[in-house]
């Protein structure tokens, strides 16, 4: 199968990929048209965090005639893809898994279902939690000759940004198990370099977040703990692999 896909010309293999792209967008496609009808439900949805934040008097507003159009539907876009997610990475594994031997599908399998369900717990960990505390830290420190008005936009941005960040910040230990795996670092220089990797994850976190404390402090320390968690994978999956080799070779003897 190597041997094969070694052989075949890079028009093929690029028509294989487009294959797979036509796919994706097309599963994309179709699960957007199923929610375009729910589009200002799922922005309502939401903006919910925001709304029970804001003062009595005050609601978000769309400073574009289109505004009030295009953030619904850009939304749905993005939850479209949310959705798809298994469906997209099936199908980035379909291109790929060809050329992996025996040993790496068994591992890539894992690590592709990990990968999902983390970016998912990411993304809920930033709704229902980092989201309501951010903005009610925001809005609090509004000057009281300020009212607080959102614009839709603005917002569908923010919140993306911050689902993004905290979707991507969870497969950390998917990142830390890998490269522990492949050879590119050690548990030992790990470990020996942690206390740069924390102080890594503030700098990243302090850079990526809005510029708050609270933000910033949600998505540092789950960054440590998820890396601590990835290294403890390796550990263990290590361990496991020398006590399978040691068996090994005692029964050959």
């Amino acid at each position: 199968m190597l041997d094969t896909l070694g052989d075949m010309p890079i028009t093929q293999h690029l028509i294989e990929l487009r294959a797979h792209l036509v796919k994706i967008c097309i599963a994309v496609l179709i699960i957007f048209l199923a929610l375009v009808g729910f589009s200002r439900e799922l922005y309502d949805f939401l903006s919910n965090p925001l709304v029970a934040q804001l003062p009595a008097n005050s609601t978000m507003i769309a400073t574009d005639i289109t505004s009030n159009f295009m953030a619904p539907i850009r939304l749905t876009i993005f939850v479209a893809a949310f959705v798809a997610m298994p469906y997209i990475l099936y199908q980035i594994w379909s291109f790929v898994a060809p050329g992996l031997y025996k040993k790496e599908k068994k591992i890539a399998v894992p690590v592709l279902l990990s990968s999902i369900m983390l970016f998912y717990a990411g993304v809920a960990f930033a709704y229902f939690i980092v989201l309501k505390g951010v903005l009610k830290f925001f809005i609090m420190f509004a000057p009281q000759n300020v009212l607080p008005m959102t614009d839709i936009d603005s917002y569908l941005s923010f919140a993306l940004k911050l689902f993004m960040v905290f979707g991507l910040t969870f497969e950390i230990p998917v990142v830390t198990f890998l490269l522990i795996l492949v050879g590119i670092v050690s548990i030992d220089s790990l470990e020996d370099k942690r206390r740069y990797i924390i102080v890594g994850c503030f700098g990243v976190a302090a850079v990526v977040t809005p510029p708050d404390g609270i933000s910033m402090l949600m998505l540092a320390f789950p960054m440590w703990l998820l890396f601590e968690l990835g290294l403890l994978l390796a550990k263990l999956l290590i361990k496991d692999k020398a006590k399978i080799e040691t068996s090994a070779v005692l029964a050959d003897e």
